[in-house]
């Protein structure tokens, strides 16, 4: 991490204290939201269908079939918008 961007600073401190409970939802789900967002800039998964399925016809033992199969597996871990936007590329 290179610099920490305080989300928490006194304003916030002292607003959330006075919270009532539907407030606090709110609030948390707000910061997770923004935590995530961040997460998904930082961090993208990248994985390109086509060679992934490519490299793994390479193994010696894998068939068509088991392939179609191990290929299944690994979109249903994907989102449809992943799998969408990366084979857009």
């Amino acid at each position: 991490m290179a610099t920490e961007e305080k989300i928490l600073d006194r304003a916030l401190y002292k607003k959330i204290k006075g919270m009532d409970r539907e407030t606090m939802e709110r609030t948390i789900q707000t910061v997770f939201a923004m935590g995530y967002d961040k997460a998904i800039e930082e961090c993208p998964v990248d994985v390109n269908l086509e060679e992934l399925e490519n490299e793994l016809s390479q193994i010696k033992g894998i068939g068509q079939n088991r392939l179609k199969e191990i290929m299944e597996v690994i979109e249903a871990f994907l989102s449809k918008s992943e799998v969408k936007a990366k084979n857009e590329k």
